[in-house]
């Protein structure tokens, strides 16, 4: 019925470090009202941090999204608590939140303006403690079916950019440059992926630090999906310090 929660997602992960023997994981329960446009989530991961969220979408005005994101761990005593508030339309998208932890109290804010595929947003972050702006970050990007443009501000001092390129109905390319005021070392990397049927696809990436990140994509049957991914230091092939990583996804 709509008039009650029901149970719409179950989440579960785990990732383990064979070099730490560290293993973490995570469980996360939503629960949905459709009528009235509430969604409660429960959370909890393996540091024994317990997270409460509660979200009211396209009550009070069509497209205006309230988010309270609370959390608390036992072991520690340490809490904290989000406020979060959303708006979008055709042509806008506003964010304000409000972060409240054991650091202070920080304001983030966002807007982004669109027409006809130009985007140009901003955003920044307030800490009240120090009475101060920490974040000053502007973007302007043009994005189509097949192509897409993004270049970014950070703080006036960091610069970057990027360009994506559907080439075709299977193969997909991208490349991205960035650098920062007062230092010559420019970063910069490409990447490609490659649709080799419907079930199966290879991607494939390198930077100028010369690592090499290579990956493939399997779906086994409905729901179930492989992913194998390497992680390869170029200026030290034969001298180990590469990374793999298996990937096993379940969806219900």
């Amino acid at each position: 019925p709509s008039d009650v929660f029901c149970l719409q997602e179950f989440t579960s992960t785990c990732s383990g470090n064979t070099e730490t023997s560290k293993v973490a994981g995570s469980l996360e329960t939503k629960y949905k009202w459709a009528e009235r446009g509430l969604t409660f989530t429960e959370k909890w991961n393996t540091d024994n941090t317990l997270g409460t969220e509660i979200t009211v979408e396209d009550q009070l005005v069509k497209g205006l999204k309230l988010t309270f994101d609370s959390s608390f761990s036992p072991n520690t005593g340490k809490k904290g608590g989000k406020l979060k508030t959303a708006y979008k339309c055709d042509h806008i998208n506003l964010g304000c939140d409000v972060n409240y932890d054991i650091n202070g109290t920080a304001i983030h804010g966002a807007a982004v303006v669109g027409f006809e595929g130009w985007l140009a947003g901003y955003q920044t972050t307030f800490e009240a403690g120090r009475n101060k702006v920490t974040q000053s970050n502007f973007a302007v990007g043009y994005k189509t079916d097949e192509f897409q443009l993004h270049t970014n501000v950070n703080d006036g001092t960091e610069f970057g950019g990027s360009i994506y390129q559907k080439v075709n109905s299977k193969l997909e390319t991208a490349v991205n440059l960035a650098w920062t005021a007062g230092n010559s070392n420019t970063r910069f990397g490409i990447a490609a992926k490659y649709q080799i049927d419907s079930d199966a696809s290879f991607s494939a990436k390198v930077n100028n630090s010369s690592l090499i990140g290579l990956g493939y994509t399997q779906n086994i049957k409905p729901g179930v999906k492989l992913t194998l991914s390497a992680l390869l230091d170029g200026k030290n092939i034969n001298t180990g310090g590469h990374k793999l990583g298996v990937g096993l996804e379940f969806q219900a």
